[in-house]
C-alpha cells in the first residue's frame, strides 16, 4: 500500500507527518549533542582526575618507588588515564557519525520535501484556476440562458398582442433568436470548462497527487531508516570501544594482583634497617662497697646502655618513641644508620662507575677517531678533537677521584664488625670489568690485585668461633692468591669445603682440611651443594 491510493484525501496529514518526523530526526540529533557533551566532560573530569593523582614515578631513590602497592596505584590511574582517552573517542566518533552525518542529511530532506510540498500547491492552484474559469462559464451560461427565456417569453407575448405591429413582433423574435445564439455558445463553452475541469482533476487525484505523496512517503522511509541507523550508531559506537575499555579495566585488576603485601613489608625493613645492635642489659652499680674505687674497678667503663653500645654513633638517640630530629645530610651518608649507609654507598659507588666506564669507553672511541683522522687528513683535523679529548680525560680523573673517596668511604661503612663484602670495578678499554678469556681460560686482568679497591670485612678470630659445618664442596678452577684480607688462597684443581653460600657479592666462603677458613671469587670454582 502507498500514500498516493490510501491517503489520496490526507493532504494536511501527511504534510503534518513529515514534517513531525523531521523534528524527531532534530530532537534525536540534540539528545546525541547532549550526551556528547556529557562524555566530554566525564573524560575531562577524568583527565583532571588522573593528572591530580598521577604523581610522576618517582626515581629508585625515592622510598615509595620501590612499594608494589605504590606502584599499583600508578597503574590504576594511568589506566584511568586511558580510560578517558575512551570516552572522549565515544564522543568525538558519536559527534561526527550522528550529529553531524544525520544534521547534514536531515538538511537534504527539508529541501526534498519542500520541493515536494511546492509541486503540491502548484497542481492545487492550476486545478482551482480551471475550477475558477469553469464556475465563471457556468455563471455566464446561467446568465445568459435566463436572458434568452425572458427574451423568448416577450417575443411570444408581442406576437400574441393584437396591438402590436408587425415590425414590433419580428424584432422581439429576432432579439430572442440571438439571446438563445449566445445562450447556446455560452452552453458549449461550459461544457468545454467542464469537461476540461473534470479531465484536469482526475490528473491532480489520480496522477499528480499520488506521485508527490508516494515521493513524499519514500521521503519518510528514508528518513526513518536514517534514523534507526543513528540508535545503532549510538550502541555501536561505545560496543567498539569497550574492547579497549575492557583492557583498561584488565589493567586494574591486574594492578590489584600485583601488589605483594610480604615484598612491601620486605621493602620496608630494607630501606630502614639502621644495622644498629639492641642495647644490653643496664648493669648493676652497687654503692654500698664504697664510693673510692678506681677507674679500672667502676661498673662506669663498662657499657651501660644504648649511648656506649653505639660507640662512635654516641649522639644518635636510640629511644623508640623519642621524636628524632632531622640529621644534616652530608656526602658521605654518615647521617644514615650503618646498614642504609652502606647501600647508599654501594648505590652512589655503582653510579660513578658506570659513569666512569661511559667516559672510558668515550675516551677510546676519540683515540680511535683521532688515529683515523691522522692516518686520513681528508676525513677531519685530529687538533678538532683536542678539546673533547681534554674534557674527557678531564671527566675521567673526576670520576676516578670520586671512585677513590666512596671506596674509601664503603670500607669505613664495612669496617663495623659485619661480614659484608665489596668488590670494586676495573676498567679496561674494551668496557670488560673482569671475566675470562675467550677460550675460557682465566685472564690475567681478572685476578684481584690487593693494589685494587677490593675491601672486606670477615671475623678475624675464625679460630676463636665454634666451627661451623660444611654445606657442601667446591673444586677450583683457576688458582687465586688470596692476598686481600679475610681471603684464603687455593690452586687449580683444590677441593675445599663450603662454609657459607654466596651472598650476592661474588663472594663464598670455604674451609681447607687444616682449618683455614676464608673467602674466595664464586666464579672461580665448581660449586656442589649437599641437598
Amino acid at each position: 500500500m502507498d500514500w498516493g491510493t490510501e491517503l489520496w484525501d490526507q493532504y494536511d496529514i501527511i504534510e503534518k507527518h513529515t514534517q513531525s518526523g523531521l523534528e524527531l530526526v532534530e530532537k534525536y540529533v540534540k539528545f546525541v549533542k547532549e550526551r556528547t557533551e556529557i562524555e566530554q566532560n566525564y573524560a575531562k573530569q577524568l583527565r583532571n582526575l588522573s593528572k591530580k593523582y598521577n604523581l610522576k614515578r618517582s626515581g629508585k631513590d625515592e622510598p615509595d618507588s620501590r612499594f608494589s602497592s605504590y606502584q599499583s596505584f600508578l597503574d590504576v590511574v594511568n589506566e584511568m588515564n586511558d580510560y578517558a582517552g575512551q570516552r572522549e573517542l565515544i564522543a568525538e566518533n558519536l559527534m561526527m557519525n550522528i550529529c553531524i552525518d544525520l544534521t547534514k542529511y536531515l538538511q537534504e530532506l527539508k529541501q526534498e520535501r519542500k520541493m515536494y510540498l511546492i509541486e503540491a500547491k502548484r497542481a492545487q492552484q492550476s486545478l482551482e484556476s480551471t475550477y475558477k474559469q469553469l464556475d465563471s462559464s457556468k455563471k455566464r451560461f446561467e446568465r445568459e440562458w435566463r436572458e434568452a427565456e425572458r427574451t423568448a417569453q416577450y417575443a411570444e407575448k408581442t406576437d400574441q398582442d393584437l396591438n402590436a405591429t408587425k415590425a414590433d413582433v419580428e424584432k422581439a423574435k429576432q432579439q430572442a433568436h440571438m439571446r438563445s445564439h449566445v445562450a447556446e455558445e455560452c452552453k458549449n463553452d461550459y461544457a468545454a470548462q467542464l469537461q476540461k475541469y473534470n479531465k484536469e482533476q482526475s490528473q491532480f487525484y489520480f496522477n499528480e497527487m499520488p506521485l508527490i505523496f508516494n515521493k513524499l512517503q519514500d521521503l519518510d522511509e528514508r528518513r526513518v531508516r536514517k534514523l534507526a541507523q543513528g540508535y545503532i550508531l549510538f550502541s555501536d559506537t561505545e560496543r567498539h570501544v569497550m574492547p579497549i575499555i575492557g583492557k583498561c579495566l584488565e589493567g586494574i585488576t591486574k594492578a590489584g594482583t600485583n601488589v605483594n603485601d610480604k615484598n612491601d613489608t620486605m621493602v620496608v625493613i630494607e630501606q630502614n634497617k639502621s644495622g644498629f645492635e639492641r642495647p644490653g642489659d643496664v648493669e648493676f652499680e652497687d654503692y654500698s662497697q664504697g664510693i673510692n674505687r678506681t677507674s679500672s674497678e667502676s661498673s662506669l667503663g663498662t657499657p651501660k646502655g644504648p649511648m656506649d653500645i653505639l660507640g662512635r654513633n654516641r649522639s644518635k638517640n636510640f629511644w623508640l618513641f623519642s621524636k628524632k630530629s632531622k640529621p644534616t645530610v652530608t656526602e658521605d651518608f654518615a647521617h644514615l644508620p650503618p646498614e642504609q649507609r652502606r647501600k647508599r654507598l654501594q648505590q652512589k659507588l655503582e653510579e660513578i662507575c658506570r659513569e666512569l666506564q661511559k667516559e672510558v669507553d668515550q675516551s677510546e672511541a676519540l683515540g680511535k677517531m683521532k688515529d683515523v683522522y691522522e692516518k686520513n687528513p681528508q676525513m677531519g683535523d685530529p687538533a678538532s678533537l683536542a678539546s673533547q679529548i681534554s674534557q674527557t680525560s678531564q671527566n675521567m680523573e673526576r670520576l676516578t677521584g670520586e671512585r677513590v673517596k666512596y671506596e674509601t668511604w664503603l670500607a669505613e661503612a664495612l669496617g663495623r664488625g659485619e661480614t659484608l663484602h665489596y668488590k670494586s670495578h676495573t676498567f679496561n678499554n674494551n668496557g670488560a670489568h673482569d671475566a675470562l678469556s675467550p677460550d675460557g681460560a682465566h685472564s690475567d686482568e681478572s685476578i684481584p690485585d690487593p693494589s685494587q679497591a677490593i675491601y672486606a670485612e670477615f671475623d678475624d678470630d675464625f679460630e676463636d668461633e665454634e666451627l661451623a659445618a660444611p654445606i657442601g664442596k667446591c673444586t677450583a678452577m683457576y688458582s687465586f692468591p688470596g692476598a686481600s684480607e679475610g681471603t684464603i688462597s687455593m690452586q687449580e684443581g683444590e677441593v675445599l669445603a663450603v662454609v657459607e653460600e654466596d651472598k650476592g657479592d661474588g663472594w663464598t666462603r670455604v674451609r681447607r682440611h687444616d682449618g683455614d677458613e676464608g673467602y674466595i671469587p664464586t666464579s672461580y670454582v665448581s660449586i656442589n651443594l649437599k641437598k
